[in-house]
This record gives C-alpha cells, structure tokens and sequence, in this order.
C-alpha cells in the first residue's frame, strides 16, 4: 500500500491527525481525486464531503486516453502536452500561468520520484469499494479533459451513492485555472449546503 493511491490517503489522515483535525471536507484533482476516493472509502469518519475533479477510478474500469498522452505522460514530456489542460487562447492571455508551467518543467523533480507517482496514479483501481462511499460527494469534470476524459466523471458519479456530477463545458484537465469562476463557484456552494457541523 505504500506508494500507492490508498496509500497517500493514509499519509493524508496522518496530516490530519498531527494537526488536531478530526473532519475536514476533502477536495482532490486528477492524482489527489483518486487519493481522495480512498479517503472516503477507508475514513468516511474524517470527512464532511468530498469533491472529485478530472479523476478517474481506475484504468481496470475507467475510459482510456488516447495512448500516445499516455506514452508523452510516461516521457514526463509535459510541455507537449499542455494543450490538454488549458486552451492555448486562455493560455496565450494568461502569461502566468505559462509562467507557472515553464517553472515546472525546468525543477520537476527527482525522476524516481515521478516514476512512481506515475505509477501510483496508473494503478489506482478503487471499483469494487467506490458505493461505499457515504460522504456527500460532487464530481466536476471538464467536457474536453484529455488526460482523464470525460467518460470517468459519468463512471464515478453513477459509482458512488448519491453523487452529483458537474460537466464544465469546454474546459481541459485543468478546468479550475481556466474555467476558475465557474469551478469555484460549484464547490463552494456544494461546501455550504454540507457544512462540517451539520
């Protein structure tokens, strides 16, 4: 489990223990979205709500990416993919976030590390315990995501009792830069109509 997706959660309530925190609500995108799922199958105790954005349960049971993404994620060649998380019109008006992804690439860290964060996130599979999900739960989605397309939403919403799925129309992977107004504004309303001490 180390190294893991179900892992991290672990390391997550860690977090949360060593601060005093006995519920929080928990709100994961792409990678965090598959830890998160676990925080709500194996803590369901420590969260209020849980919000899953651009995510996926899994490659067993979750729609594929186009495979040569895939093989450009496996390079760790990010900067050919950066069409898939905003629109270049966005992007071109928006220098800092080009800014912010120049800086990743040029400091992206030791390559075990990425490797088996890659790895985690590739074998995450949380299928068969995903209705076990009690914690109110929205699932936000861009209708253009590449990296996790948007099939995966529609599978984690129908998956998990009672979720509410958003699709953002014609928002990329990172839907919460580009579309931030929109995305903001739907979790922040989920949050309130689930307050921690309902």
């Amino acid at each position: 489990m180390p190294g893991s997706s179900r892992g991290f959660a672990q390391d997550a309530v860690a977090v949360l223990d060593q601060l005093g925190v006995e519920r929080a609500h928990a709100y994961g995108v792409s990678m965090g979205g598959r830890v998160a799922q676990w925080l709500g199958i194996d803590h369901p105790q420590r969260l209020g709500a849980l919000v899953l954005g651009a995510t996926t349960p899994g490659n067993a049971h979750g729609e594929a990416r186009d495979p040569a993404i895939t093989q450009a994620m496996q390079r760790g060649d990010w900067a050919s993919l950066r069409h898939t998380l905003v629109s270049p019109e966005w992007s071109r008006a928006n220098p800092d976030f080009e800014q912010r992804m120049a800086a990743m690439d040029a400091s992206p860290g030791p390559a075990f590390a990425r490797r088996l964060y890659y790895q985690a996130s590739e074998g995450h599979d949380s299928w068969q315990s995903l209705p076990s999900i009690t914690a109110p739960t929205l699932v936000i989605h861009g209708s253009q995501d590449e990296i996790n397309p948007r099939a995966n939403g529609r599978l984690l919403s129908d998956r998990i009792p009672g979720a509410q799925l958003q699709l953002i129309d014609g928002a990329r992977h990172s839907y919460f830069e580009e579309y931030r107004t929109v995305a903001s504004q739907l979790v922040l309303d989920f949050l309130r109509r689930h307050p921690l001490q309902a």
